[in-house]
């Protein structure tokens, strides 16, 4: 976290500098370190917005009482959002629509993205289990008429349906659509806007920081979905830091995420 905040100082103040890299050795960065002061209460909001945001509920009432941290929103409530994403991960779609509206009506019925994007998923899964006149039968009642409505559903409609067409889908250009990972991305997105349904994680941490002017470069770095967890979000922020100032200096850097040891600089 420090670090973070420091290579993006560094950014700016060598920004104008020649071509040549400045040396900047251990010392020097430790200073630097030490000179940024974040507070214990932000670092525990992180810890907070991820267990709740990954759906770790016993984590997070564990830390709850451990640090003072308060969550955001009811964690109660995580158990639920987190069967939902469960039903989706394991191809139970018509489940996790249920649960969804059990939920919150509201969430499909303002959202024809994520609506489509389950029926899409729906409609994948019974290719997968090769139901073909119920996949073929699904998708012109449930789907087409959507994807009238809407040229990007169309074109998504099309390459799902496109599986069909292939017997053998290792040779099918659209064959990831079966993959995990694109259960895990509709999972993702459905567990997005159940977050955003209970308004979860507002900005708060983030407004401060930049209010404050921590970070001046944070609007352009942080592209991230605002319901993502913020550490994750953290450490690519930081390996695009250090790739950047790998260009002008040369610093001990963090090479092990896992251990984050500054490593000296090979001068």
């Amino acid at each position: 976290m420090s670090l973070f905040w420091i290579v993006i100082r560094q950014l700016a103040e060598i920004e104008a500098m020649a071509t040549s890299k400045k040396v900047i050795t251990r010392e020097e960065w430790e200073k630097k370190l030490n000179d940024v002061m974040i507070r214990k209460e932000d670092m525990n909001k992180l810890v907070m917005n991820f267990l709740v945001t990954e759906g770790y509920v016993d984590a997070a009432e564990k830390f709850r009482m451990e640090s003072g941290t308060e969550p955001d929103i009811d964690l109660a409530t995580i158990t639920d959002r987190m069967a939902v994403k469960k039903a989706v991960q394991c191809g139970n779609v018509e489940d996790a629509i249920e649960k969804v509206n059990d939920l919150n009506p509201e969430i499909l019925d303002t959202n024809p993205q994520l609506f489509f994007h389950l029926q899409q998923q729906r409609l994948i899964e019974l290719i997968r289990n090769g139901k073909v006149e119920e996949a073929l039968e699904f998708a012109q009642e449930e789907l087409a008429p959507r994807g009238e409505e809407n040229q990007s559903f169309l074109e998504e409609l099309e390459k799902t349906v496109a599986l069909l067409a292939f017997e053998d889908v290792s040779n099918c250009p659209v064959g990831d659509l079966l993959d995990i990972s694109q259960r895990l991305k509709t999972a993702s997105e459905v567990n997005a806007a159940i977050l955003t349904s209970q308004s979860h994680e507002k900005g708060c941490f983030w407004s401060k920081c930049m209010s404050s002017g921590t970070c001046a470069l944070f609007t352009h770095i942080y592209a991230g979905d605002s319901n993502d967890p913020k550490l994750p979000s953290l450490l690519k922020m930081l390996i695009w830091a250090q790739s950047q100032l790998d260009e002008k200096a040369v610093y001990p850097r963090i090479n092990d995420l896992s251990t984050a040891t500054l490593e000296d600089p090979a001068v």
